[in-house]
């Protein structure tokens, strides 16, 4: 029997969990990088032209819908945590690590080559913050986890479409 006991706390002594800086800092970069991914993909689904156009065009608004899916959860994570995610279009363009898509219409395989790159940019990101996050709150790292394993799913149905055997 445990020599310990519970006892009521007062409502001063209960609060929620706040994000540092830092933490706040690392999610920020996350979400920057998912609402550029999410851009990107609709600026190639409008631009793609050739071979499998149809079937491409509908894959990248997969790519699109888990982006701005996942950048919602990330902001919302922020504000759960006390922090205020800016997702402006300053910001984004200012801070994200993506690399520029280039103007115009691209073939079908210029496209999935350029927007598989930029799901794997988004996903260094995600890496690359991982482990201050867990170090800081496991839960927000769990969210981080299945962001990747999305991500990396979308990168592979899409460079599949080059690969040649």
């Amino acid at each position: 029997m445990s020599t310990t006991a519970n006892r009521r706390r007062t409502d001063a002594e209960v609060s929620g969990f706040h994000a540092s800086p830092a933490l706040a800092e690392s999610l920020q970069r996350v979400l920057v990088d998912l609402i550029e991914l999410h851009l990107q993909g609709k600026q190639a689904h409008w631009n793609v032209v050739g071979t499998n156009f149809r079937d491409l065009h509908l894959q990248l608004d997969e790519v699109v819908d888990f982006a701005r899916e996942a950048s919602d959860t990330v902001a919302e994570r922020l504000r759960a945590l006390d922090a205020v995610p800016d997702g402006r279009s300053d910001t984004v363009a200012a801070t994200t690590s993506l690399p520029e898509f280039p103007a115009y219409e691209h073939s079908t395989g210029e496209v999935v080559d350029l927007i598989t790159a930029r799901v794997y940019a988004a996903v260094d990101t995600i890496r690359s913050v991982h482990d201050t996050v867990d170090a800081e709150d496991p839960s927000t790292a769990d969210i981080l986890h299945q962001l990747i394993d999305g991500l990396e799913k979308q990168a592979w149905l899409l460079k599949s479409e080059n690969r040649k055997v």
